[in-house]
């Protein structure tokens, strides 16, 4: 049983691991139709810590898909992964947390760079198989232009 619980386990982490790797690729890429659904259907997501918005997944969407326009350059690096899956009586449950730091840098229209940093924290939980995000918080720590 052992075996089993602990590939399930490796099995959850690559798919939670994937989902945010899913995410800074359909923000940069700016693939809003890719971003909704990695979100739960309850999903939320809050900017307010860089001066966005907080809100349902569709209308952070939507907000982002505007706000982006202003930086036709933009890449998420998103690093130093620490993912904590539920733990249900030494099996792994259908909730997690992701604790993850970011770089992102972006060129205005203009062609002036910006560059910001900070954290991440996802909550993520097992909708029927899969990992989707339950809520995204940025919490940016510094940026540069």
């Amino acid at each position: 049983m052992t075996q089993r619980v602990d590939l399930a386990t490796v099995m959850d982490r690559l798919a939670i691991d994937d989902l945010v790797t899913g995410y800074a690729v359909a923000v940069d890429d700016a693939d809003w139709t890719a971003y909704r659904a990695l979100f739960a259907p309850d999903g939320r997501a809050d900017y307010r810590g860089s001066g966005g918005i907080e809100g349902p997944a569709a209308e952070v969407a939507e907000w982002l898909a505007g706000t982006m326009r202003l930086f036709p350059v933009r890449q998420h690096l998103i690093v130093n992964r620490r993912i904590r899956i539920e733990d249900v009586d030494g099996a792994p449950g259908d909730t997690a947390t992701v604790r993850a730091d970011y770089v992102n840098p972006m060129r205005f229209e203009s062609g002036e760079d910006f560059v910001c940093g900070g954290r991440y924290r996802f909550a993520v939980r097992r909708v029927d198989r899969d990992w989707r995000l339950r809520s995204v918080v940025v919490e940016e720590k510094w940026r540069r232009m």
